[in-house]
């Protein structure tokens, strides 16, 4: 039982209407203080049904022009990849850029890029979770949704790269009469277990946290076609406390499934490399370095979609100011943890007295000479990767800067590029400069390469805009659990007065009509 109870004055709650026109967001994200001096999550105006009725509203309304405009740039993306992947199975890897000895160019960059990404939604939803951070709760859906979408990214290009994309179900181990198995020694047979898993267990946490929203959703369907569409996704959801209590069981022991996966899935990813003698790979420091690094760009994203989903569907109370800042702060942390692996790589090489190993970080610092941009080499990726993700970010120390919409949206973008080529540092400029001079190479990505990325982000951005259409972007459940003052809301309801178990009123209770007189009857 909750250690406050509730009274209230005056008539019983009536629901009433409110005014979007409230929703318009301060900068600040909070009408007010929670008795203990913290902003609040939600603007405390706003009631239990407030939140319902702004969530599933994007679900029932026309969408506006901004979202019409969104979604067909990235189907326009989308289709880009579609024909470049089609002239692909037509004509081979030859018209890529890989050659030999750089045999894993874009396409291997592209999937540990969008692995990386979906850390962050299982992050937010699961470790908050059972850290209790109550901030996750406006957030975690969508940021779960981008997990799915770019671990679906992911896997489309370990399936192009194999080439004969018809045979790659020789990677899982089925029976057969051949009685050909797979290498269980080899650490790409590693990448398709330990990504197969983490897409399935967030894919169940993900559509587990929906049940709630689902039958909100069925019980508000404007005909029968969607409430028989919700009623189906909701299994038979009654809102009863058996419900319940079924429900944050399994909810519980789901993110205790999905925690280990945060740190397991990306370490398993590093394998690939870690396990090798080339140099700039045969490191211990990439499991810790991935994940690190995964957690950087997947917050980076969750700023890049929220930002403008927040403003499209006019959510700028539910996801505040106060929650994009958390992020940002993450973002910030999590970009020393990657300058001090980057500095650290440097000087290992250095201290090991390796010169292959030293060789190629003086390739990746200053490059080389006799190459075709001139003798630059890939110099200008290194550094492309070290001011998008150890310079820009620590912009972040001004608070300023992490509460500006514009400026955290823009260096959000930075920090993805900068985690992009990041990946296509390790990977590509290791495999130009190994050990002798002679299988030295060269790799420019063709046309091809290009378009097939820009084609991954066409569709992990049309099965988000996808998805902030047809489903609730938020957790009604779990965003009502954190309202300082779930009954009130709207300027036709009382506020309820909080009572703390010393039985003082807390601060702040007070009525809307009291607030109504001191201001003329307006809104405060």
């Amino acid at each position: 039982m909750s250690a406050t109870t509730h009274h209230l004055h005056g008539a019983p709650l009536d629901p009433g209407t409110h005014d979007h026109g409230h929703h318009a967001d301060d900068g600040h994200g909070h009408g007010g203080m929670t008795p203990d001096g913290s902003a609040p999550l939600v603007d405390p105006k706003y009631s239990m049904r407030d939140i319902t009725d702004d969530v599933l509203a994007p679900m029932f309304k026309f969408p506006p022009l901004a979202w019409h405009m969104a979604f067909g740039a990235a189907q326009l993306a989308f289709a880009i990849g579609a024909v470049c992947v089609a002239v692909q199975m037509i004509r081979g890897l030859g018209i890529l850029g890989i050659n030999n000895p750089i045999g894993w160019g874009v396409y291997i960059t592209d999937f540990v890029f969008w692995v990386g990404i979906g850390h962050a939604g299982t992050l937010i939803s699961a470790i908050l979770f059972l850290f209790r951070q109550k901030w996750r709760t406006a957030i975690n859906r969508s940021a779960e949704a981008m997990t799915i979408f770019a671990v679906m990214c992911a896997g489309l290009f370990p399936l192009l790269h194999v080439g004969r994309t018809w045979k790659a179900y020789w990677l899982f181990p089925y029976p057969n009469d051949r009685l050909l198995w797979v290498n269980f020694r080899s650490p790409l047979l590693w990448d398709v277990f330990a990504v197969s898993t983490y897409a399935t267990v967030s894919m169940i946490f993900w559509y587990t946290g929906l049940i709630p929203d689902m039958a909100t959703a069925r019980d508000r369907a404007k005909n029968k076609i969607q409430k028989a569409i919700y009623g189906m996704l909701a299994m038979n959801w009654t809102g009863s406390v058996r419900d319940w209590a079924h429900y944050e069981r399994v909810y519980a022991r789901f993110a205790w499934l999905a925690t280990p996966l945060v740190l397991s899935v990306h370490s398993v990813v590093s394998f690939d490399f870690a396990v090798s003698m080339i140099p700039g790979w045969h490191t211990t420091i990439f499991p810790p370095y991935f994940v690190a690094g995964a957690i950087f760009s997947g917050f980076g994203m969750v700023i890049t979609l929220l930002v403008p989903m927040r403003k499209f569907l006019r959510l700028e109370h539910i996801i505040t100011v106060n929650h994009l800042e958390l992020c940002n702060k993450v973002i910030l942390a999590t970009s020393l943890i990657v300058g001090y692996a980057y500095v650290s790589e440097f000087f290992v090489a250095w201290y090991s007295e390796a010169p292959y190993e030293r060789a190629q970080f003086m390739y990746r610092l200053i490059g080389m000479l006799n190459t075709p941009d001139g003798g630059i080499a890939h110099m200008w990726a290194f550094w492309t990767m070290m001011i998008c993700n150890v310079m820009i970010p620590q912009l972040f120390w001004s608070k300023r800067i992490r509460r500006n919409l514009t400026i955290m949206f823009i260096m959000s973008i930075f920090v993805n590029i900068g985690m992009w080529f990041e990946r296509f540092n390790i990977f590509v400029l290791s495999l130009e400069h190994d050990f002798l001079p002679a299988s030295w190479g060269y790799y420019v990505p063709t046309m091809f390469d290009w378009g097939v990325t820009l084609g991954s982000f066409g569709l992990f951005f049309t099965l988000f805009l996808g998805f902030s259409r047809v489903l609730p972007t938020i957790a009604i459940a779990e965003v009502k659990s954190v309202l300082h003052r779930p009954n009130a809301g709207g300027v036709e309801r009382p506020f309820e007065v909080v009572v703390w178990p010393d039985g003082e009123p807390a601060p702040q209770a007070e009525t809307v009509a009291a607030k109504e007189d001191a201001t003329d009857g307006k809104t405060p």
